[in-house]
């Protein structure tokens, strides 16, 4: 990991494929890069949702997690690397104890919405999922530690949880879901 990008126009991937961490070259349409790409989203959603008013608890969490991705990310372009400890999982797995606690229990449904910064962390759920379904069609193919996928998993819950704990930072709260609401009589 002690390479860094001096040049970023390498013009190497032309051809459709692009180098990976370990220096062998894939199809950019492989799994492990759409995998890669799907968690590099994520972190950028996370990025987008830092510039947004929050409490400074849930910023360093997000900022936390950010530097998690780039640890998955790293162990997934590196095949065989391994890099994402379960003492991250289990981190997650505290905080989303932690404020769920806070939170009222659910009696419905709710919606994506509320304030910017829920929804944005909402957003950012979603591709969350995305990304833990990529990896896992990774995993299919070719060896993914546990911890990869676990990671992915708790992490789309927590971003289900602050969702609902931004919206009350910000003096809302849940976006209930109605169901019935717009059929007819």
């Amino acid at each position: 990991m002690g390479n860094r990008l001096s040049q970023i126009a390498t013009r190497t991937g032309d051809d459709g494929t692009t180098g990976l961490g370990d220096g062998s070259r894939t199809r950019k349409d492989s799994l492990r890069v759409t995998a890669l790409g799907d968690v590099d989203e994520l972190n950028s959603t996370i990025g987008l949702l830092l510039t947004e008013p929050m409490p400074d608890a849930l910023r360093d969490a997000f900022i936390d997690i950010q530097h998690d991705l780039f640890d998955l990310g790293g162990e997934l372009c590196i095949p065989g690397y391994e890099n994402v400890s379960d003492a991250q999982v289990a981190r997650l797995d505290e905080l989303l104890e932690r404020h769920n606690a806070t939170l009222p229990r659910l009696q419905e449904f709710i919606l994506p919405g509320g304030s910017r910064a829920a929804a944005i962390a909402h957003i950012a759920r979603t591709v969350c999922r995305r990304a833990e379904r990529a990896v896992v069609s990774l995993g299919a193919e070719e060896t993914v530690r546990p911890a990869c996928r676990q990671y992915l998993n708790r992490l789309s819950d927590l971003l289900f949880v602050l969702s609902r704990v931004l919206n009350r930072a910000d003096g809302g709260s849940d976006v209930l879901w109605q169901q019935g609401r717009n059929k007819p009589g």
